[in-house]
């Protein structure tokens, strides 16, 4: 009776969730209440702290938790390393993905966008890119291939943006030493000009 009972309360927590939030977290408490070690359970709450809260250090230890019960749930483990990289998180989410690339049932194309969002935050701006374009190999549906193009899109442009600065700091140095030695040439034929 109390599988069926957390279950329900489980199944309105889903239904409700992000919509009607107070309804959906009353329901999560309800069928967490039942079954504590309840992986769905963790799961969703974990999303409710991370999505709704921005509580990443909760959320965090709800889908350390979801994940401790159950190492093979592959639906935390994209939200999980999501919450990591939010939290600036990056050598632990990349362990995680290590992990979950071996994961029975994963997302790889979720997991490889992921890991291009790492190495953007990184500011490893072509490496992110060969990712993202294996993210988009790996899709098994037009809106996510359309999602990646968007993203690679925009890091190929924080790349031409460096890249742009750092032409712009090279021609600066550049002038600077020009300056520096035509003062110090100036200073020489000054000092020759002196002798003569």
């Amino acid at each position: 009776m109390e599988t069926n009972l957390n279950n329900m309360y489980l199944f309105r927590a889903i239904e409700n969730y992000p919509y009607e939030l107070e309804k959906a977290v009353e329901a999560l408490n309800y069928a967490l209440s039942y079954d504590p070690e309840n992986v769905r359970g963790l799961h969703l709450m974990g999303k409710v702290y991370s999505e709704q809260l921005n509580d990443y250090e909760i959320a965090k230890s709800y889908f350390e938790k979801a994940i401790a019960i159950n190492i093979e749930a592959f639906y935390v483990y994209p939200d999980y390393i999501m919450v990591l990289i939010n939290n600036h998180d990056y050598d632990v989410a990349q362990k995680v993905i290590d992990y979950a690339k071996d994961v029975k049932g994963i997302d790889r194309a979720l997991i490889a966008l992921y890991q291009g969002y790492i190495m953007e935050a990184q500011e490893d701006y072509e490496a992110a890119q060969d990712t993202l374009k294996e993210a988009k190999q790996l899709s098994m549906n037009n809106d996510f291939s359309y999602y990646v193009d968007d993203v690679l899109t925009r890091v190929d442009k924080k790349r031409k943006e460096r890249n742009n600065k750092e032409r712009v700091k090279e021609n600066e140095e550049k002038k600077e030493l020009e300056k520096e030695k035509e003062a110090s040439n100036g200073w020489f034929k000054n000092r020759l000009n002196g002798l003569l």
